[in-house]
């Protein structure tokens, strides 16, 4: 087994190769039974209606080569490209905002230094790509110009798609459409939904609400990076994408889901923490990616 994974990130030194490769083997049955009956739903259309079906059939999983189509169908990017000729080209040759520029200079680097495809010595390096997109997507919304979080997002939409101007347009769905506000300046968007996530917890894990609230732990501190990243670097590769299939499809309740199910699985762990530091800790060995 190679020591990258598809994607390009280096995996870990403990990686299990041979239960991965027990698990794949079985798993690899179902992806290509999976991919078949995709592709009897797509048939060569770039339209998709929605219906329970198309619902069922995201939720277990768009196989990887229909991933970037169907994303760009089901959120409306494919219209808003097909709509604006040459837009994203424009926006990379006109006028630019040196302090955006620099911005997202800084953050290049920073950016999956575990990932070989965002390696300078990597050819493509994809690193030009991912700096096009933040530029471009800076200038077209310039209410939210760049900030940190939105690099993480882009990369892997080009992992995924593997083109620059898909990736705007996919982002420009995520930021303007499906998650509004969670990367403005004032982020109500992101406050406002990370209190939702405080009262649903009280509902759904209570226990869980008060020992954050006897601790006086603010929600903001343990999973603000679940929602700005959408949980990369927090859950798994695959896993992640499993959760973009239904986000692009289904909207942000899906961010609610996820961190709901994270909690309410990994409750009696949080409540052995006995003090402020120790829950912080415990949030963050549930999600190590």
């Amino acid at each position: 087994f190679c020591r990258v994974d598809p994607y390009g990130f280096e995996r870990p030194e403990d990686f299990d190769y041979a239960s991965y490769e027990a698990f794949f083997s079985r798993y690899l049955v179902v992806l290509t039974r999976r991919a078949i009956k995709w592709s009897k739903l797509l048939k060569g259309n770039n339209s998709i209606q929605k219906s329970l079906k198309v619902k069922r059939y995201i939720r277990k999983g768009i196989p990887n080569e229909h991933r970037a189509l169907v994303w760009m169908i089901v959120s409306g990017a494919q219209t808003n490209m097909e709509q604006n000729p040459g837009y994203y080209r424009r926006l990379l040759e006109g006028e630019k905002n040196a302090k955006l520029l620099e911005a997202i200079k800084t953050d290049m680097n920073r950016t999956f230094p575990d990932n070989v495809k965002f390696r300078k010595t990597a050819d493509p390096c994809l690193q030009h790509a991912l700096y096009n997109v933040l530029v471009a997507y800076g200038h077209h919304n310039k209410a939210v110009g760049y900030c940190q979080g939105m690099n993480f997002i882009a990369g892997y939409l080009i992992l995924i798609t593997k083109n620059e101007e898909e990736s705007f347009w996919l982002l420009d769905a995520l930021i303007g459409r499906i998650l509004p506000d969670y990367y403005s300046p004032a982020m109500l968007g992101l406050k406002t939904d990370q209190e939702v996530l405080g009262e649903l917890v009280k509902l759904k894990a209570p226990a869980v609400a008060e020992l954050m609230e006897r601790h006086g732990v603010m929600w903001t501190l343990v999973v603000s990076r679940w929602f700005i990243c959408l949980f990369i670097d927090i859950l798994p590769v695959e896993t992640v994408l499993r959760i973009w299939d239904c986000l692009f499809y289904e909207g942000s309740k899906i961010i609610f889901r996820v961190a709901l199910t994270l909690i309410k699985q990994n409750q009696a762990f949080i409540l052995e923490a006995t003090n402020f530091p120790d829950i912080c800790d415990k949030f963050k060995q549930i999600t190590k990616g």
